[in-house]
């Protein structure tokens, strides 16, 4: 019997960002120049298979750096950010601390930095327990931020001074949901000031903007990504809100329920920024033992975005 047809479209952008590039990059520069281990506080992105791929080369990865042993190993901050009190048991250690904090997330450090010291209160929209926020968080004294998950939380918010508010925002969040709890932010509060350009970064509106174009052509639709990645699963949010019947956010080709992807003869595949693009490629095969598959690619960015290594490698680099 021969295989059924089946079109695949190939959302572009998808897969990793300039943040996980040099966040990975930092891992390997650090294993080049220290040899292993190098220490990284949680996972240097959303991914298991990254993870696993660094630990197999000597990253040893740990929740809290309370388990980092006494010397002069590298400590990486993973890509989401960290607490200001990190760094600062790291100094009192004396760790070699590298922080590969993604550039986009510490603007929205300093962005509300700069608002707590002009006395604003800062409301954060975001997900509670993701390390970003609570990065986000712990760069301002306890009860200085305020975090809002949903416009239910709006309408619930009791501050003291309306006249001096702010507002940032996750990078990793949908698009259309923060749009409208920035919105409703300002509907309720007129004076309440926001960032200069969005906080949601680009790589995420980039990926969102591209499966929304794609998700209503196919009769199903995969994200490659694991289930802890906010992005990832903003982009299955999406796919779904577009109308797509059938969509999966599934991390590798071992995980594929066939059942679902019987009849189908288009599907589009995107992948969230943590997700290397051997995975998407890996899930094309699968596919294609059992489709006669053609693949196009659904452009609607390009992207160019390069962030050079953290400053503590590339000075040694130099060295």
């Amino acid at each position: 019997m021969t295989n059924p047809p089946l079109d695949i479209l190939l959302c572009a952008p998808r897969g990793f960002c300039a943040g996980v590039v040099r966040a990975i990059d930092a891992v390997e520069k650090a294993l080049t120049l220290h040899g292993a281990p190098v220490y990284v506080r949680h996972e240097i992105v959303h991914n298991k298979y990254v993870v696993e791929s660094l630990r197999r080369k000597g990253a040893v990865f740990v929740r809290e750096l309370e388990e980092i042993p006494d010397g002069d190993a590298p400590v990486i901050f993973s890509a989401h950010g960290v607490p200001q009190s990190v760094p600062e048991a790291a100094a009192a250690r004396n760790l070699f601390a590298i922080d590969a904090t993604c550039p986009l997330v510490t603007k929205v450090h300093r962005e509300a930095q700069v608002h707590h010291k002009r006395g604003r209160h800062i409301i954060l929209i975001g997900h509670r327990g993701h390390p970003e926020v609570i990065g986000t968080m712990g760069q301002l004294p306890h009860g200085a931020v305020t975090l809002v998950e949903t416009v239910d939380d709006i309408a619930r918010l009791s501050v003291s001074d309306a006249q001096s508010l702010a507002f940032v925002t996750q990078t990793t969040l949908s698009v259309d949901d923060t749009q409208e709890m920035v919105e409703t932010l300002k509907a309720r509060f007129p004076a309440i000031v926001g960032p200069h350009k969005e906080d949601i970064c680009y790589a995420t509106t980039n990926r969102q903007g591209a499966v929304k174009k794609v998700a209503p052509l196919v009769d199903a639709m995969i994200v490659v990504g694991s289930p802890n990645s906010s992005n990832s699963q903003r982009l299955r949010e999406v796919a779904e809100r577009e109308g797509c019947p059938v969509v999966r956010l599934i991390l590798r080709a071992e995980d594929i329920d066939w059942n679902l992807f019987g009849s189908i003869r288009r599907l589009g595949i995107t992948a969230g920024a943590s997700a290397p693009e051997i995975l998407v490629e890996e899930i094309i095969d699968a596919f294609a033992e059992r489709y006669a598959v053609s693949v196009e690619s659904v452009s609607t960015a390009d992207e160019s975005v390069f962030f050079p290594l953290p400053r503590e490698l590339r000075e040694q680099a130099a060295e």
